[in-house]
């Protein structure tokens, strides 16, 4: 990866793989993030949603930046660096930094409902350290919305370079586009990918990669190069999968996937709880179709 935005093409939100008693498997951690980009996939995204920030110790997540990054190198990294209070998000874009990371992602305040002269606070701490910042959108978990206008303020102010948009309103794309055309739009729901690369996206930071890497990889530059007759017949086989990256048990389903693949997913910690048999019933199904499809 050679281009000066790293935050472009396919990075993978990668989930964590645990041991049976919870433990952090980094060893498997590491591989699995060279698998992914031996597969096709830009870069990786450690410290998500999909990674199980929320329930590591500030030691576990500091290393599993450090991992990430003897293993595809800093320039292939982008961690989450998503916390309560904006000095914390500050220090962990330093820790990024300090590993060698070229680029962040950073949430919204998330901890209450903050009005939007709090976000360009929040914004503008973590900018300081000097790491481009990809904002991330996800006002159904965080109740703040990153709304077109608010985004056109942000990278006007310089705090922002990129924004992954997790709405799912893709009508968002055009509006972004006209009101602040200098910001790179990044797909951040699986399942609405094709959509958002019609309309212009520069990169997706992607769930299912995680289990399905070359097929999604390939799903994302024929959608990126408009070539619908191979990306459309495509987002259709694995749109049964894609559709749960916007689901509240996304990690536990990719999870599964990946075990099903071949690959380590592992539990997950609580609060989260396992797939109820009827979701880990269609999880299942699905992945097995794609495989026999030949998309593993």
């Amino acid at each position: 990866m050679t281009d000066h935005r790293p935050w472009r093409g396919v990075l993978v939100a990668t989930a964590l793989p645990l041991r049976d008693d919870l433990s952090v498997d980094l060893d498997r951690y590491a591989e699995h993030c060279s698998w992914l980009v031996a597969n096709g996939c830009d870069g990786v995204v450690p410290n998500g949603s999909l990674g199980e920030y929320q329930v590591l110790t500030p030691e576990e997540r500091a290393r599993v930046v450090e991992t990430a990054v003897a293993a595809v190198g800093g320039e292939r990294v982008m961690p989450g660096v998503a916390a309560y209070g904006s000095a914390e998000a500050r220090r962990w874009a330093e820790q990024a930094a300090e590993a060698g990371c070229r680029a962040v992602m950073l949430l919204p305040p998330n901890a209450y409902r903050a009005d939007q002269r709090s976000v360009v606070a929040h914004y503008a701490e973590v900018a300081r350290t000097g790491l481009p910042v990809v904002a991330y959108n996800n006002p159904v978990d965080t109740k703040v919305d990153l709304v077109p206008e608010l985004l056109a303020r942000l990278h006007g102010e310089g705090y922002v370079r990129a924004v992954k948009e997790f709405s799912g309103d893709v009508r968002r794309a055009y509006r972004i586009a006209e009101l602040v055309p200098g910001l790179d739009l990044l797909a951040g729901a699986d399942d609405v990918l094709l959509e958002l690369a019609v309309a212009g996206a520069k990169g997706w930071i992607a769930g299912y990669p995680n289990a399905l890497p070359r097929s999604c990889v390939e799903l994302y530059r024929a959608a990126t190069t408009h070539d619908l007759t191979t990306a459309l017949p495509l987002y259709r086989q694995l749109h049964p999968l894609l559709r749960w990256d916007s689901r509240v048990e996304f990690v536990q389903a990719i999870k599964l996937s990946m075990d099903l693949v071949g690959r380590r997913g592992g539990p997950c910690r609580p609060p989260r709880v396992p797939l109820d048999p009827e979701q880990e019933a269609a999880v299942r199904a699905a992945t097995e179709k794609a495989v026999a499809a030949g998309l593993a």
